[in-house]
């Protein structure tokens, strides 16, 4: 076990215990000797955890408490950095950046020995496709959050151009194509868009009159593999 996972495991201990639990104890449930645990409550006091007592009258986690997000497992570390990095290879470069910035900020407050796993991770990500956009990424999640509509110039396979209305609810990436999930007011149906064929987007400032989780539900409820009810 890692010493981020011990400490995690600890903080999840006290938190079991609503009175004083005595050193020994909490050695005992963590499989630890006594000496590492008295390591481990000071580091996670020097950390701003509020864990009160001392060696002899047992120790408490005050209420409250929150798991500070630089706690993660090695395999948590793994995810972070293989997300980050296939997210930043990316051609949606405000994406992109934002993801290489906060793989950068999450590195810079971590403990250093988290910070070597996280330096040290052999999860490496494939060169970026030769795709482009056509448009801009950023303007459709930015539709999404905002739940508004969208004006595009759409291309489907064969070539064949149209002007649509669109309600962008959600964004699908693929290792050489994004999608761009959507109401299509033409079709009056569901409609799945491939962002490289889209010529041209404007955004209306209309607002759709559906929650994009209401949205993703009934879409979700079209697919295939969908259950039955």
């Amino acid at each position: 076990m890692s010493r981020s996972e011990r400490l995690l495991d600890l903080v999840q201990t006290l938190r079991r215990h609503r009175l004083p639990v005595s050193g020994k104890t909490l050695a005992g449930e963590l499989g630890v000797s006594i000496r590492t645990l008295y390591r481990d409550i000071a580091t996670l006091q020097g950390q701003g955890a509020p864990i009160e007592g001392e060696a002899g009258l047992g120790y408490v986690l005050k209420p409250g408490f929150m798991l500070p997000p630089l706690m993660f497992t090695d395999e948590e570390i793994e995810a972070i950095v293989l997300g980050s990095r296939w997210v930043a290879k990316q051609p949606d470069n405000r994406l992109s950046r934002a993801a290489a910035d906060a793989l950068a900020k999450i590195a810079a407050v971590l403990p250093e020995d988290l910070r070597e796993d996280l330096d040290a991770s052999t999860l490496l990500v494939g060169p970026r496709s030769g795709a482009s956009e056509g448009i801009d990424l950023a303007a459709v999640r930015q539709a999404i959050r905002d739940e508004r509509k969208l004006a595009i110039t759409y291309s489907d396979a064969g070539g064949a151009g149209s002007e649509r209305i669109v309600w962008p609810f959600a964004l699908g990436f693929f290792d050489k194509v994004r999608v761009m999930v959507a109401w299509c007011e033409m079709r009056r149906d569901f409609r799945h868009f491939r962002t490289d064929r889209i010529a041209a987007l404007n955004a209306t400032g209309l607002r759709y009159p559906k929650r994009r989780q209401a949205l993703l539900k009934q879409w979700r409820a079209t697919l295939p593999d969908a259950p039955q009810r």
